[in-house]
């Protein structure tokens, strides 16, 4: 018999899936070129999903796990939620639970929607890199964004059993948070590029499939003379996954260090990969005017880093939840604002 908290999810993954095919069959049946007020439009679709969703765990959040009784709330709360006081009071136990996953939930989205962000700057590169016509540009993420879905099905339940069973990985979590601020910091300025002859993907791929050597359509293979060759388009796709496989590295440790409840992680990752594809194109028409988002991504990744390493002395200490999301806010706002009233410095030529 198949449990409540598995209905739930199964229910949740059908939803996902239902809205993406919606939007790729019905909204973007026919290739063209996203507009800045189209990406406006659905990147507040997206995020208006995330907040009703916020809301539902803040009205309904027992249904997750099954949560009927004080028995069953104490047995999840000492696997995921140690910082909830138990008081035998039901009732108000049981929306102080609520109350907590909802805002784990919202501080973990804005986490991982945060991270992605520098994300979409390297999706950008490696279009651009590739010539892809930019009304290809919505499938080829449609389907990166299933497939980030899947990868990280994976990565984050199986990190979250690691958790469980070793908690010590939230150490090594943290570490690698805060290297990856500091390089990402120290690297901001660099103009990264891609040589698309001698990257090691293009040439693993094309040693090992047959490449049709121009774009067709909007197609990722074609069929010639009874034979299927793949498309460079498909080439482009093998990149954003792999791509968001490296990303992946840092959001999913990233969010560890709001929650380990696997579901709340699971959902916080799926609601900002599915916004993904119109933050792209939204920052895509505004890309210059962000120029410290990095900064403050950066930031971020050392923030959440430390967090990790001092978990239990934050715990002892009383820092909730809602300190990290008015952090994490903070630092968005003041990245954007610096990026607008700050003038960049004329680069002067040397004599």
């Amino acid at each position: 018999m198949i449990s409540g908290e598995s209905l739930v999810f199964i229910g949740f993954c059908i939803f996902i899936l239902g809205i993406l095919f919606f939007d790729l069959k019905v909204v973007g049946r026919n290739s063209h070129v996203v507009s800045f007020k189209e990406s406006i439009l659905w990147t507040s679709i997206w995020v208006s999903f995330a907040l009703g969703f916020y809301f539902l765990l803040y009205f309904f959040g027992e249904k997750l796990h099954g949560i009927e009784n004080t028995e069953k709330l104490v047995e999840v709360t000492s696997k995921y939620a140690e910082k909830l006081l138990i008081t035998g009071d039901f009732a108000s136990d049981i929306q102080a639970y609520r109350s907590k996953i909802a805002m784990e939930f919202i501080t973990g989205y804005l986490v991982e929607y945060s991270l992605s962000i520098d994300n979409v700057f390297v999706i950008m590169m490696i279009l651009s890199t590739f010539s892809v016509n930019e009304k290809y540009y919505k499938p080829v993420l449609f389907w990166g964004v299933l497939g980030a879905i899947i990868l990280r099905f994976i990565f984050i339940f199986v990190g979250a059993a690691l958790i469980q069973k070793f908690a010590f990985i939230l150490y090594f979590f943290g570490g690698f948070l805060i290297f990856s601020g500091v390089k990402m910091f120290l690297g901001r300025n660099k103009n990264e590029k891609i040589d698309p002859q001698n990257h090691s993907i293009v040439k693993f791929l094309s040693k090992r499939l047959p490449i049709h050597p121009h774009y067709v359509e909007g197609k990722f293979s074609i069929k010639i003379n009874s034979k299927h060759f793949f498309t460079p388009l498909f080439i482009v796709l093998v990149l954003v996954e792999f791509t968001d496989l490296i990303f992946a590295f840092d959001s999913i440790p990233a969010i560890f260090a709001i929650t380990t409840d696997p579901y709340i992680v699971f959902f916080s990752n799926i609601f900002a990969i599915i916004g993904l594809r119109s933050l792209f194109f939204l920052l895509s028409k505004v890309v210059d005017l962000f120029r410290f988002l990095k900064v403050g991504i950066s930031f971020l990744l050392v923030f959440i880093g430390i967090k990790l390493l001092f978990h239990s002395f934050l715990d002892d200490i009383g820092f909730e939840t809602k300190y990290s999301l008015y952090i994490i806010l903070a630092t968005l706002i003041i990245s954007i604002l610096a990026s607008i009233l700050i003038k960049e410095r004329e680069k002067t030529e040397s004599i």
